[in-house]
């Protein structure tokens, strides 16, 4: 018999084609409940059909965090344990035993757990971290109008705990626009100019447009905020900025940023390996070398969402073949490429420059 009752609450909108998946991930719940944004497929008609509570709501203005806190409203108030997901996540089955062996009664107030934001076609994790969706039902709001933050407003103090053995996988729908995304960060910076993560957020956000004088001084704006003091995320902002200096052709101002970046993270891999792509990029062979073996000396991937995919895939690998060939080390170029190939066998570039390099050296 189950120790708790646990409800699932999430929004939708036009999500027909991930109904079926989702609910039979999430079905482990008692309930499952969806507030429904303004769908005009068969989302909302799916979602009844397999027994989900469905109310259609439109948000306008549309924010993320109104959307959510209205779906959370649907949720009994005497619910013990809520999940908040979305239509296009799945967990790994078993996930209601594990989630009420190690959840305590009026002691834990939120869970942390494994979340694989991006897998590759195997399925095996790309690029994964901690997130803490799960909560009691009467202790916590959503608050930003977009990369909306789940805010505990309970009267004792907050009892988070963490979990390896809950996981939930992200498949999303690549088609699906992120054009609310750039006036949502606007707004909420303006909103709450001193938050520091939304401020890393709209730079990021300027980057990902292409703007880059307006990336540059947010970015740096964000450096300059009392509370942002994690320097994995302060690390990621001297990447950024170095992206954006270095596609506006100002290579030098790139490269100091990443050798800030550098000196701000030194435990982390990815400074490193934008600094061997720089100069990559410029053809600087012995530079790519030096900077490719210091990313290969830190061995912990770090199980957050600033870690780069490049970082830990076979790029290190593959930069190290190509640097070493132009610098004449043709044996070292065959035995980096072939360790490039392990991580990606089907990457028919690898296999062809494996080829060339092996028939040069005969």
């Amino acid at each position: 018999m189950n120790k708790y009752k646990v409800c699932v609450y999430a929004i939708s909108k036009n999500e027909e084609k991930f109904v079926n998946r989702w609910v039979n991930s999430m079905k482990e719940a008692d309930e499952i409940y969806v507030l429904d944004t303004g769908s005009t497929d068969k989302t909302k008609k799916k979602l009844k059909k397999l027994g989900v509570h469905v109310k259609q709501k439109k948000i306008n203005p549309w924010r993320f965090d109104i959307a959510r806190n209205e779906s959370l409203k649907l949720v009994p108030k005497d619910t013990d344990i809520c999940v908040c997901t979305d239509l296009d996540e799945v967990f790994e089955s078993g996930w209601r035993q594990k989630l009420e062996e190690v959840w305590q009664k009026n002691i834990t107030t939120r869970l942390s757990y494994n979340y694989n934001w991006s897998l590759d076609e195997n399925n095996q994790p790309k690029v994964s971290f901690y997130i803490e969706k799960i909560h009691d039902r009467n202790n916590y709001i959503w608050t930003h109008p977009v990369h909306e933050v789940l805010t505990y407003i309970g009267k004792k103090t907050e009892n988070k705990i963490t979990t390896n053995d809950i996981t939930l996988n992200h498949y999303p729908d690549s088609q699906k626009s992120r054009s609310s995304y750039l006036p949502l960060l606007e707004l909420s910076v303006k909103e709450d100019p001193e938050d520091d993560r939304n401020m890393h957020y709209l730079g990021r956000e300027y980057m990902y447009y292409g703007k880059w004088n307006e990336a540059i001084d947010t970015l740096i704006k964000h450096l300059s905020l009392p509370n942002a003091i994690w320097k994995d995320e302060r690390c990621a902002s001297m990447r950024f900025i170095a992206r954006c200096y270095k596609n506006l052709n100002r290579t030098e101002e790139a490269r100091m940023w990443l050798d800030k970046a550098i000196l701000e993270a030194p435990y982390l891999r990815d400074p490193y390996m934008e600094r061997a792509l720089l100069e990559y990029q410029l053809e600087n062979w012995k530079e790519v070398e030096k900077f490719c073996l210091l990313a290969l000396q830190i061995k912990e991937h770090p199980k957050t969402y600033i870690n780069e995919v490049f970082s830990w895939d076979e790029t290190v690998y593959d930069l190290l073949s190509i640097s070493c060939y132009y610098q004449n080390k043709k044996s070292e170029a065959i035995e980096y490429v072939k360790l490039a190939i392990e991580m990606n066998p089907h990457n028919q570039r690898l296999l062809n420059n494996l080829k060339l390099m092996e028939e040069k050296t005969e």
